[in-house]
């Protein structure tokens, strides 16, 4: 008897310390338990204990669930659980959830947390869907604040536009950023002052330069709808210190149209000259085929000797008649050149 009753205490003990470790256990959920209970999103503490054994932090669990539960949005907690396990930041999207409620946009659950997961910050879409955002384009951390462009007269211009954006959550997911959207609008806005025929017309209807820009669909793939496209500030470059633009402009036109004349100038003297020295080569090239010419003259009278086709009395005559030329010649001037210059 002594035995079995020492049996008997010895399990009454053991169980009673297995209960002890178990309530231990379970004390640590307790809390989170009752919060959950008495805030009318209930959490059973068998889902309390899986989560302990599967790396989830059951505290992000239950107050992501009575949050979203108290504003009007039923998410499980196996829900809340798989997008935890799925890496994704659980009260992030539950407040965007929130958010979105709020402002009466449709935000899907698995869209919410897609985007999550995508790395985009859900909650700053869903803010930027209800408050549209203002950028700069060209953003002045690229190194740069103004876009140069150049109208058809060749003035150049320096343009700041800014782009009113709101994020469109059906193309969040794979769709552009907001540096395409800076690229395409300063792309836009270059290519529409380039087709103007002047600066003039530039500076007199800036607006028409963005509404060009807008009608573009330049958000076309991206993240966000382009709401409105405003030209912020608009120079001639070199000249924003001048009180009269024109007058400088025309001083600098007047000043290339100047040197493109003298350049062209330079040109024709250079071609005059360059026909000159061909014109004065041709004639040498014709004097020495005078001479060549006249180099046969001896010969044929050589062969006409020979074949007595040509007597002595001939050659005298011949003689007589170049001395009267010569004479006639030198009286009347002949000695000289064309320039003027005695013969050699």
């Amino acid at each position: 008897m002594g035995g079995v009753q020492a049996f008997i205490i010895a399990g009454i003990v053991i169980g009673g310390i297995i209960l002890l470790i178990i309530l231990a256990f379970l004390s640590r959920f307790f809390s989170l338990w009752i919060q959950a209970q008495t805030s009318q999103a209930p959490v059973k503490m068998s889902s309390l204990v899986g989560m302990w054994f599967r790396k989830v932090n059951p505290k992000v669990i239950v107050l992501s669930r009575i949050q979203s539960v108290k504003a009007g949005i039923d998410v499980s907690t196996n829900q809340l659980e798989s997008h935890y396990l799925a890496g994704g930041t659980v009260p992030r999207v539950v407040n965007a959830l929130i958010a979105a409620d709020r402002a009466r946009i449709q935000l899907p659950w698995d869209t919410a947390c897609a985007i999550d997961l995508a790395g985009r910050d859900i909650l700053e879409a869903i803010r930027t869907s209800v408050d549209p955002k203002v950028i700069d384009c060209p953003n002045p951390s690229g190194g740069s604040d103004r876009l140069d462009a150049v109208a058809k007269d060749g003035i150049r211009l320096l343009c700041k536009a800014r782009v009113t954006v709101r994020t469109n959550l059906a193309r969040l997911v794979g769709g552009a950023t907001e540096e395409t959207i800076i690229a395409r609008v300063g792309q836009a806005i270059v290519s529409a002052i380039g087709s103007q025929p002047s600066y003039k017309d530039v500076l007199e209807n800036p607006d028409g330069i963005a509404r060009k820009a807008l009608e573009s669909g330049l958000d076309a793939g991206t993240a966000f709808e382009i709401l409105s496209v405003d030209i912020a500030d608009i120079s001639v470059a070199g000249v924003d210190r001048e009180a009269n633009v024109g007058a400088k402009l025309q001083a600098e036109q007047a000043e290339a149209d100047k040197q493109r004349f003298q350049a062209e100038a330079e040109k024709r003297r250079a071609m005059a000259i360059a026909q000159e020295q061909e014109f004065k080569a041709e004639v040498q090239k014709n004097k020495a085929l005078v001479v060549l010419a006249e180099a046969e003259v001896p010969k044929a009278m050589a062969d006409a000797f020979r074949s007595g086709n040509m007597g002595i009395m001939d050659y005298y005559r011949m003689k007589n008649i170049q001395a009267d030329t010569t004479m006639r010649d030198s009286i009347g001037g002949g000695d000289k050149d064309g320039n003027g210059q005695k013969k050699k």
